[in-house]
């Protein structure tokens, strides 16, 4: 590996994962991605990581955790060329740091990670089939969330303010996990709004890897990998 080149332990419908590498794209760094079953619980894994979660950056003897950490350590160390994803202006950190543990934490604990479970995870887990009861909340909350999404979107030009943020690779990580299970109906009116401003995300060459993903044995819907969605 070289010696300013990173390895990401990854999962491919993570999130968190999601973010970090959309980062490290958006950033220019040299990565290469190393898929990780975490629920496996690799010894080898576990001395990366003892949390036994993924990301896990790796940068020769030096490992990183923690999706915002990470994304974090990223943005003070990226090379100055590079677009900034965290505002200058504290007020606007803050703002953009409540809505990433917004997303990453209420969101994904009632949407993303209910939805990813029962629709794909279970399965491949092999853990049983679908509870449909789960199903039916993740998919309740989400619509609920939705139209605060909306609000966001229609209010801004990205989601914590005028300019594209961390923030906004995390909404457009939740999401890409959704739409990729096809949970996201994007013809719905709460979606009008969110739908032009993901398709913005979805554009960016730092998102064209993402879009390319592949579960074996689980293929997203046709618009999936569509920036215009058709």
């Amino acid at each position: 590996m070289m010696e300013n080149s990173y390895i990401l332990y990854h999962y491919p419908l993570s999130p968190f994962c999601r973010k970090v590498r959309l980062v490290l794209a958006e950033k220019k760094f040299d990565f290469v991605l190393r898929e990780e079953r975490y629920w496996e619980r690799r010894v080898a894994f576990k001395k990366l990581n003892p949390a036994r979660k993924v990301p896990a950056l790796r940068n020769g003897v030096d490992v990183f955790a923690d999706s915002q950490a990470i994304c974090e350590y990223l943005e003070a160390i990226a090379p100055e060329d590079t677009i900034p994803l965290i505002p200058d202006d504290p007020k606007e950190q803050c703002e953009m740091r409540r809505l990433i543990f917004f997303f990453d934490e209420k969101f994904n604990r009632e949407v993303t990670s209910v939805l990813l479970f029962e629709r794909m995870m279970r399965r491949v887990q092999q853990r049983g089939s679908p509870d449909e009861r789960r199903v039916k909340f993740g998919l309740v909350n989400l619509k609920n969330h939705a139209k605060y999404l909306k609000f966001l979107v229609m209010h801004r030009r990205w989601i914590a303010g005028n300019k594209l943020s961390l923030a906004d690779f995390t909404v457009a990580a939740h999401l890409s996990c959704l739409d990729y299970v096809g949970d996201i109906d994007w013809n719905h009116k709460d979606f009008e709004e969110i739908k032009g401003w993901y398709s913005r995300i979805k554009s960016r060459r730092a998102f064209k890897p993402i879009l390319s993903d592949h579960v074996p044995g689980y293929f997203p819907p046709l618009h999936y990998a569509n920036v215009d969605f058709d």
